[in-house]
C-alpha cells in the first residue's frame, strides 16, 4: 500500500513538472512573439519559390513566361523584387540575387533545366527566412505539385515565416491529397492562401501569380483595386485569403 502511495506522488510530480516546462515553453514562445519587431516597408520583394524536380519541366517553362508579367502588372503600382529559389536533383537547392528586371530573372531561369529527385520546401522555407531575417519580405510564392517531407518540420519553419510577417501563397498543379493538406496548413500558419491549378490552366496560374506580385508592391489595398478591374486572379485569391487563409 505505502509503494502505491509513493507511485502516486511520483506521478503528481511528474505531472507538475510537465505542466510547469510547458507553461515555460509557452512564455517562452510568447516573450519572442513580443521581441519582434515592426519592419520597414517591403519594397515589394517577393521570394519565388519553384519545384525543378523532373515532373516540373511544362510549368516551369510556362514560370519562364509569367514572372514577366507579373513584373508589368507590379510596375503599375510601385517597384517589385524578386528572389529565385529552386530546388532539383539530388539536394541541390539555390537562391538568386535579386531581380528588379523580367529579363535578368528570365535570362537566369531558362539556364535552369529540370532534373529528377525529391520535394525539398524545406530548405525553401530555410532559404525565405534567411532572406527575411535580412530585409523585410512582402510574400513568399511557391509553385508545386507534391511533398515528401516531415510536415511537422515544413509547417515549424512555416510558423516562423508567419511570426515574420510573411504570408506564403501556395499554388499547387494536380490535386495530390498529401501535398494539398500540407500545403493548406503552411497558408494558414502565415496568414497566406492555397489555390489549386490544373495542368493545362496557364492563364489561370498567371493570373493568380500576377495578382500575389500586385499583392507584393501595394498590400491588399492593391489586390482589392486589381479584382474591381476584373482581375480573375486577384478575385480568387482575395477569396482564400477572406476565408482562412487557404
Amino acid at each position: 500500500m505505502a509503494k502505491v502511495d509513493q507511485d502516486a506522488k511520483d506521478a503528481l510530480v511528474r505531472q507538475k513538472s510537465e505542466v510547469k516546462s510547458a507553461a515555460s515553453d509557452i512564455s517562452a514562445f510568447l516573450q519572442k512573439a513580443k521581441e519582434i519587431k515592426p519592419q520597414p516597408d517591403s519594397g515589394g520583394r517577393l521570394v519565388f519559390a519553384l519545384d525543378a524536380t523532373m515532373s516540373r519541366q511544362p510549368t516551369w517553362d510556362q514560370a519562364c513566361h509569367i514572372q514577366a508579367e507579373m513584373f508589368r502588372e507590379a510596375d503599375k503600382i510601385g517597384s517589385l523584387k524578386i528572389k529565385l529559389v529552386y530546388f532539383r536533383g539530388f539536394g541541390e537547392c539555390k537562391a538568386s540575387r535579386w531581380f528588379e528586371h523580367g529579363g535578368e530573372l528570365a535570362q537566369a531561369m531558362s539556364r535552369i533545366s529540370c532534373q529528377g529527385g525529391r520535394t525539398q520546401i524545406g530548405k525553401v522555407l530555410s532559404a525565405a527566412l534567411n532572406a527575411a531575417d535580412k530585409e523585410r519580405i512582402a510574400a513568399l510564392v511557391y509553385v508545386g505539385d507534391c511533398m515528401e517531407e516531415d510536415v511537422d518540420q515544413l509547417c515549424d519553419k512555416a510558423g516562423q515565416l508567419g511570426m515574420l510577417g510573411v504570408p506564403m501563397f501556395l499554388f499547387q498543379e494536380g490535386r495530390d491529397s498529401v501535398a494539398e493538406q500540407a500545403f493548406r496548413e503552411m497558408a494558414r500558419l502565415t496568414n497566406g492562401a492555397y489555390c489549386p491549378f490544373d495542368t493545362g490552366s496557364a492563364q489561370q496560374l498567371a493570373e493568380l501569380l500576377k495578382a500575389v506580385a500586385v499583392f507584393a508592391s501595394g498590400g491588399q489595398k492593391a489586390l482589392q483595386a486589381l479584382e474591381k478591374q476584373g482581375g480573375r486572379g486577384a478575385r480568387l485569391l482575395l477569396a482564400q485569403l477572406s476565408t482562412g487563409r487557404g
